[in-house]
């Protein structure tokens, strides 16, 4: 069941978020969702599968250089941890000096995807939100 937040059927939308929050039976014990956001919501994670997405594949410096702000040791981790979950893969090429390639893999690519509708989403409404926090503010 595929429903967006645009939907004018409140109902449906909510009983499409309530499965999704459903923690699952197989004794996992955590909401998928959560287990998700816990690794993508954080500051970096999603600035790097984004840039590896316009990218067929980037060496360590250049996704630096694209991801403002990362040190060294934070793009290790968050990368490090992409991998860990099957988001990213890593080639390193047997030379001297080794070069190290990262890019998304299958499953990254589909994450990708559904940021997609985020970026839209949030491209759409930055009026809006601004908007918003300017009233807020006042």
């Amino acid at each position: 069941m595929n429903i967006t937040v645009a939907d004018p059927q409140p109902h449906a939308v909510a009983k499409a978020l309530k499965e999704i929050m459903q923690v699952p039976e197989n004794g996992g014990g955590i909401c998928p969702v959560r287990d998700v956001l816990d690794r993508i919501g954080d500051k970096w994670s999603l600035l790097i599968i984004l840039n590896l997405g316009a990218e067929e594949n980037l060496r360590f410096n250049e996704l630096r250089r694209r991801v403002e702000g990362i040190s060294q040791r934070m793009l290790t981790v968050t990368l490090r941890n992409l991998e860990a979950d099957g988001l990213v893969g890593r080639t390193v090429y047997a030379e001297v000096p080794p070069r190290v390639e990262y890019r998304l893999t299958d499953l990254g690519r589909s994450l990708a995807g559904a940021v997609i509708g985020i970026g839209n989403w949030a491209s759409q409404h930055a009026p809006a939100i601004a908007a918003a926090r300017a009233r807020f503010a006042a």
